[in-house]
């Protein structure tokens, strides 16, 4: 698929005005906007389509039945083993984020899903570096396995570089790198950190460079620290208060104490 099952690239390969134009509202948090320009008639569309509105489900916590009702359309319509384990993998994320932001638990659909995407993507394919990604998400978050997470997110990197897919290595240096500070890698963890957001900026991602910021400023010192938070909210306002799971992280800390 050329949108590798919404992994997103941050490209238009041929400058397509369409995909220029879905990426464009996509990088912007407008997910609906994206959606509503492609006509699932075809199973890239329709994939491409309910991806968008996963994708939607995860960042802003709401719209689960237009995703849902979008990711049944793209199931019906994929008919390849390529088709279907692009499919299975959107719907093991669409149940990963449920069980995640704890709306309904579905962790034993997202496994399942994963796992049949699995069996339908070939070790290699272009669309396994994703499935391989977010078999990791289920490792680290779900299943409490940082071990597991890393070995499956160190092979969605070395995926993602093989196939040139610079967003998808955003998510993998991000996350490989929240790994690394769990451990006591501070090092480690600045430079995957900063990878993350200097593939972030120059793509033009905006709704995932605040996150991006946060978690950068979680292994620097002050004053660099507080600039880049303060940075953060200000993107975070720019688009409307998304992700929404970030306004825990940009609380203001409580004052200190005083006696």
């Amino acid at each position: 698929m050329a949108h590798t099952a919404m992994s997103g690239n941050g490209t238009t390969p041929g400058d397509d005005p369409l995909q220029t134009a879905v990426w464009r509202l996509r990088s912007r948090g407008c997910w609906a906007d994206a959606a509503a320009l492609l006509l699932p008639d075809t199973p890239a569309a329709a994939l491409q389509r309910a991806s968008l509105l996963v994708e939607r489900c995860l960042y802003t916590e709401r719209g689960w039945e237009e995703a849902e009702d979008a990711l049944r359309t793209a199931e019906a319509l994929a008919h390849s083993d390529d088709e279907r384990g692009a499919a299975a993998c959107e719907r093991g994320y669409l149940a990963y984020a449920s069980t995640l932001l704890a709306v309904r638990d579905r962790a034993d659909e997202a496994r399942a899903a994963l796992g049949r995407a699995a069996a339908l993507i070939p070790p290699g394919a272009s669309q396994r570096a994703l499935l391989d990604f977010r078999r990791g998400l289920l490792a680290e978050n779900l299943t409490s396995a940082p071990q597991a997470a890393r070995a499956a997110y160190r092979r969605a990197h070395a995926g993602a570089t093989a196939h040139e897919n610079p967003l998808l290595l955003s998510f993998t240096w991000r996350h490989l790198a929240g790994l690394a500070l769990r451990d006591g890698e501070l090092a480690e963890a600045r430079h995957g950190f900063s990878e993350s957001l200097r593939i972030r900026e120059e793509l033009g991602y905006l709704v995932g460079t605040a996150p991006a910021l946060v978690s950068l400023a979680d292994t620097e010192t002050e004053p660099e620290a507080s600039r880049l938070r303060e940075e953060a909210r200000r993107l975070f306002r720019l688009l409307g208060g998304v992700p929404t799971w970030l306004s825990r992280q940009l609380a203001p800390l409580p004052p200190a104490a005083t006696a």
